[in-house]
């Protein structure tokens, strides 16, 4: 028995940890495509902290993007308030390119940013704004 055959609960329901991953490959590659090839991925770089992705990978992507409560479009616009919240703004490059591909377009994630500054603060906005521009070539 290998650790992937191993029954563990998930925010999902009950599922082994394969099949987070596969719904997180899943998801991964439809947000972002062509950035991963067909098949398993070593996502390990052998350097301190290298199972973190991995931990998203199922986590995150299999768990949460997973899940059917949301369409990826809404799921984008959630992420992208948090992310603002949070300060976030490597993840926020990733996840503006992210909410491209999940159907929002430049102006909406310009609103998402607007909306935030009302509710993170405006020094939040700003450099969400500086984050989104970087990511979006704008």
């Amino acid at each position: 028995m290998t650790t992937e055959d191993v029954q563990e609960p998930t925010a999902a329901g009950s599922g082994t940890t394969a099949d987070l991953r596969a719904a997180g490959w899943k998801a991964m590659r439809a947000a972002l495509p062509g950035v991963f090839p067909e098949g398993e991925v070593d996502l390990r770089d052998g350097r301190l902290g290298e199972e973190l992705v991995d931990i998203g990978l199922t986590s995150v992507w299999g768990a949460i993007w997973g899940r059917e409560g949301l369409a990826p479009r809404d799921r984008s616009l959630v992420t992208l308030g948090l992310l603002i919240a949070l300060g976030a703004e490597t993840e926020l490059k990733t996840h503006a390119r992210i909410a491209l591909t999940n159907g929002l377009t430049k102006d909406e994630i310009a609103e998402v940013i607007y909306h935030a500054a009302g509710y993170a603060g405006f020094p939040r906005a700003v450099a969400a704004r500086t984050a989104a521009r970087e990511a979006l070539g704008e």
